[in-house]
């Protein structure tokens, strides 16, 4: 949809975005201990571009996500994906994911999805920012820069009590005092200007 947007419009907005600082994980009330998880893709490295299979250019679905141990006590994991350089208020909500089972460790690609009332293992996937359950493929503004999309995953101490079908503001609020530890990895994009590809090392051997 925003690639209409012309390319001298999105430069005229390159300075307005939400800020880093109103990323969930930034929310100084959440109560993170410091603890962290090693999270990370296959499909692409922290901080480098998003192949544009996982974008509004592309086939739109979401990226594959894999991490590692989480603290003891951990008894479900929520995942949110925001963009902070979007020209708004607040950073818009591209995935909401609450109620992973503790002991899983990787999300597959195009698992982020609409699942009405949610999985039987309890897991569900909430509203992104344009009200609609499952992934919302970035569509930066043409000439706007470059988007950082920031997957954030938080161990929890308990199973949020939440609707089958919450936004930010009630996971946000459903997860505070009750994060264990927390991880963070970051893929850009943008349109109207060069970026490089770089690729994730899983193995030893370059993904793309």
């Amino acid at each position: 949809m925003l690639e209409h947007v012309p390319h001298w419009l999105g430069s005229l907005f390159k300075g307005v975005r939400a800020g880093h600082a109103r990323l969930v994980v930034a929310d100084p009330d959440l109560g993170l201990t410091g603890e962290s998880i090693d999270l990370s893709s296959p499909a692409f490295a922290n901080g480098a571009r998003l192949p544009e299979r996982f974008t509004a250019d592309g086939a739109g679905v979401s990226p594959p996500l894999v991490w590692g141990p989480v603290p003891e006590g951990t008894l479900s994991l929520a995942l949110i994906v925001e963009d902070p350089d979007a020209p708004s208020l607040t950073p818009l909500v591209h995935a909401l994911v609450w109620g992973l089972p503790a002991d899983e460790h990787r999300l597959a690609e195009g698992a982020i999805v609409a699942d009405g009332a949610g999985d039987a293992d309890g897991r569900d996937v909430g509203r992104n920012s344009f009200f609609a359950q499952g992934w919302l493929p970035p569509d930066p503004p043409t000439g706007h820069g470059s988007h950082d999309y920031v997957f954030q995953l938080f161990a929890l101490s308990e199973v949020p009590a939440l609707d089958s079908n919450p936004g930010r503001a009630a996971i946000v609020e459903a997860i505070r005092g009750r994060v264990l530890a927390a991880g963070v990895t970051t893929g850009t994009y943008s349109r109207g200007e060069q970026a490089p590809i770089r690729t994730a090392r899983v193995g030893g051997a370059a993904r793309a």
